[in-house]
């Protein structure tokens, strides 16, 4: 059988509604979503499936609710048909989609998970005060431009690659001056346009370090298992499941790259011909064929996709 990896989405993906038809079907991803509410103290369930779309990109929700999605999609492939997470060559999540990944695979407990990820959302809501920062999505850029272009914009302030998410998908994030520096020079850098994100912080730079002291707190609470299958790490592009590293992995990807650019390839050099994205959406699975044109991507965010899962796998 074709080696496969388990993949999981970051913030960006959610949608009211998401998760219902699982909960309905399957009593193991039922159980998920009771699990995340009663770990919040919160009706986060009810709020994803008829809440309003405002309320749900909120990042304090946002993140334990995407992680909700991810995990009981796998609750519901193992319910149905006995295929875990350990049965993946490696598991893998961009930015919040990691903690799914561990949470998948058994090495954070969901309901610290879902505290976890709340502690990290209001965290990263809080590092940064609202209007001072900026991300910007450059379309058709190299690593090295990118590098060049933040180099231009560090001179009004913090400016740095904060994903990399396929090639000619770069996205850099720091204070607002900085960014708007950048973006206005791109095009004379060879860079096809560069696009301001409507986010609510700059992620994955520096200005989040405020965020990630408060996670090394969060993170040193909880027990941290080694995962089930390897865990491609945002920050190294690596597999590993060393539980101290997976901890200081976590700490450091608040301020770090997502190197899913790099992770993708890695996971290809290693013989993965096929990523199941477990969750909400299927924004990884068009980024990755556009990295490893060959990589067959399967979503599983529905009951019918499961069962189209299943059937593959055990084809």
């Amino acid at each position: 059988m074709t080696k496969f990896a388990f993949i999981f989405p970051g913030q960006g993906s959610q949608f009211i509604g998401m998760g219902k038809d699982l909960a309905d079907t399957f009593s193991a991803a039922k159980a998920v979503f009771q699990e995340v509410d009663d770990a919040l103290g919160q009706d986060l369930s009810g709020l994803m499936w008829s809440g309003s779309d405002q309320d749900l990109k909120l990042t304090a929700n946002t993140q334990p609710a995407l992680m909700a999605v991810s995990v009981a999609a796998m609750r519901a492939l193992e319910q149905a048909h006995g295929i875990g997470a350990d049965k993946a060559a490696f598991v893998a999540g961009h930015s919040l989609g990691e903690y799914s990944a561990l949470a998948s695979a058994g090495a954070i407990s969901v309901a610290d998970c879902a505290r976890i990820l709340r502690i990290r959302g209001n965290a990263m809501q809080a590092a940064v005060p609202a209007g001072q920062g900026a991300m910007a999505a450059l379309l058709g850029a190299s690593p090295e431009q990118a590098a060049a272009l933040c180099a231009i914009g560090a001179k009004e302030g913090a400016c740095e690659i904060a994903n990399d998410n396929a090639p000619g998908q770069i996205v850099i994030s720091g204070g607002k001056e900085a960014i708007e520096l950048a973006c206005a020079n791109a095009k004379e850098l060879g860079i096809k346009k560069a696009v301001p994100l409507p986010v609510s912080a700059p992620f994955h730079c520096s200005l989040m370090q405020p965020a990630a002291d408060a996670m090394s707190e969060a993170l040193a609470s909880i027990e941290v298992q080694a995962p089930s299958s390897p865990l491609v790490a945002n920050v190294t592009a690596v597999a590993g499941s060393d539980a101290p590293a997976i901890r200081q992995q976590l700490v450091d990807q608040v301020t770090g790259q997502v190197r899913w650019t790099e992770s993708v390839k890695y996971m290809a050099a290693e013989g993965v011909g096929l990523t199941i994205e477990a969750g909400a959406g299927k924004v990884l699975s068009v980024m990755n064929r556009r990295t490893v044109r060959e990589l067959e991507g399967m979503t599983m965010g529905t009951p019918d996709e499961i069962e189209a899962v299943a059937a593959k796998l055990n084809g």
